[in-house]
């Protein structure tokens, strides 16, 4: 991980890991097979960290709101592993695979069905992983300069926005909009009383 975060996904390799660690990279294949290996490992060091435990005692949306933020807060500071672990195969991490378990009992604990719960938390990760990536943005990152002109609306709500943590605002925002969405489809998925029914079948408003 130290590697990767200092010089780039591009610089781990086992060659690059075993002058890191001052072994031959002969030793590492004792021990890996491969440098896929290495990112499961490093995916699911990761994620052991990740507080996915109110699941099994919390409302879904509750629960998933502190997945949610602790999951952002675990990777932005390790934002440059968001590209690296954002597409690696769950296979063989045990502590990742056991967090996404927790995920899925407690979605459909809360009624998710079955054919709906991975597709909440690929939406949900989408956008943690993304505001993880945020966290780390330059301070400037909307400052349009000389080219205030060209957009004047943007470059002052640029210049009012107060937030003492942008990134934190915004992603505070994006998970409150995220939460009300999914409690307005969940109630969509879920059947309607029996008398609801029976009167929307007669017609009666």
């Amino acid at each position: 991980m130290a590697l990767i975060e200092s010089r780039g996904y591009r610089a781990l390799t086992m060659a690059a890991l075993a002058r890191e660690l001052r072994v031959s990279p002969s030793a590492l294949y004792n021990h890996v097979r491969a440098k896929q290996d290495l990112l499961r490992w490093i995916q699911d060091h990761v994620n052991e960290g990740i507080d996915a435990s109110g699941f099994a005692t919390e409302p879904w949306d509750v629960a998933l709101e502190r997945w949610a933020r602790s999951y952002r807060d675990a990777y932005a500071r390790h934002a440059p592993l968001v590209p690296v672990i954002a597409v690696a195969p769950v296979a063989g991490a045990a502590h990742t695979i056991a967090m996404y378990e927790r995920v899925a009992a407690g979605l459909q604990a809360g009624g998710w069905p079955a054919e709906a719960v991975i597709d909440v938390i690929v939406a949900v990760e989408s956008f943690v992983l993304a505001s993880a990536l945020d966290a780390t943005s330059p301070p400037d990152i909307f400052d349009v300069g000389d080219l205030a002109a060209q957009a004047p609306v943007f470059a002052a709500a640029v210049a009012a926005r107060r937030a003492a943590d942008p990134a934190r605002a915004a992603f505070d925002v994006g998970l409150t909009a995220l939460l009300d969405g999914l409690r307005t489809r969940l109630a969509r998925l879920q059947p309607a009383p029996s008398g609801e029914t029976s009167s929307r079948a007669r017609g009666v408003n």
